[in-house]
């Protein structure tokens, strides 16, 4: 990285985080608060970071790069989506400067899907776009398949070390509806720990079922004629859920890079080897990794 002290941001929905990060990339120090957008009134997000990393952009130098939601039309500054398929220079010439060469937000990537449909099918993304590149970057890859699960998973196709493309899918809110909204939620205890055996059966039943709306009533009936313990029903459903994921995307001979919290790369992972698939995990490091190589490119 450039001689600049690098400050990176992840301005999210409901967290913020930073990194003051050092010539070579590594986290000097970070920071977390709960500020994610929608608790920054309109007007005042740059009261909230000067509050939150004022001190670091005292530095002489001081570059910081922001990602997520910060760009999104309820963040700091609606940052126009960069459009698949987009690399290093996409994303540099896309930045949207706050402050001219001193503070720029990342702009997200949307792609189109050709469905053959009458109504263009777009997808988007912010955040993930610094969190596939750093895991680029740390992993020295540059043609593989990108999974980030969450909320909304994504997976991206990398060639050349350019997205070429992505989808989303809402397995981890469809999850959280099920388990806490649905008939569903009567016989799903809250608390009941991860069981990787019926959480495999729940991915390997996706593979072979019509359809995951029916698979999904397999949970309801497991409860009924008593054929798993209630404690294990959690764990089924998400299996199913990621599972349907897998039908979708996972592709044999892949590389897949899984790239987020070490509770659901573990999942993922899980569910990959039992289709005899191989993954590598990255965490956190994938987020400061890409910004310190996004600046890198901008200083170069």
């Amino acid at each position: 990285m450039s001689q600049r002290t690098l400050i990176a941001v992840d301005w999210g929905t409901s967290s913020l985080r930073g990194a003051r990060l050092g010539a070579a990339g590594q986290v000097l120090e970070s920071r977390q608060f709960p500020r994610g957008i929608m608790t920054v009134a309109p007007g005042q997000f740059d009261a909230v970071f000067q509050e939150c990393f004022g001190d670091w952009m005292q530095a002489q130098g001081a570059l910081c790069l922001i990602s997520g939601m910060a760009g999104s039309q309820q963040g700091w500054q609606e940052a126009p989506y960069c459009p698949c398929p987009a690399g290093f220079d996409e994303l540099t010439a896309r930045l949207l400067w706050v402050q001219a060469d001193r503070l720029a937000i990342v702009p997200g990537l949307s792609c189109l899907h050709d469905d053959g449909l009458p109504v263009p099918q777009h997808d988007v993304m912010r955040g993930e776009e610094i969190q596939i590149f750093g895991a680029l970057a740390l992993t020295g890859l540059r043609d593989a398949t990108v999974v980030l699960p969450g909320t909304h998973s994504k997976w991206a196709q990398v060639a050349q070390g350019r997205v070429t493309g992505f989808r989303s899918f809402m397995t981890g809110e469809v999850f959280a509806l099920l388990s806490q909204h649905s008939i569903l939620s009567r016989t799903l205890p809250a608390d009941a720990p991860w069981h990787e055996d019926a959480f495999v059966h729940g991915v390997q039943l996706a593979q072979r079922t019509p359809s995951v709306l029916s698979s999904i009533f397999a949970t309801r009936t497991l409860a009924l004629f008593g054929s798993l313990p209630a404690a294990q029903h959690p764990s089924f459903l998400s299996g199913l859920l990621i599972g349907e994921e897998l039908r979708a995307m996972a592709r044999p001979g892949s590389t897949v890079l899984l790239v987020g919290s070490a509770l659901l790369t573990q999942r993922y992972a899980a569910a990959l080897h039992s289709l005899g698939l191989t993954s590598q995990r990255l965490g956190d490091e994938a987020t400061w990794a890409g910004h310190a190589a996004l600046a890198q490119e901008l200083t170069a």
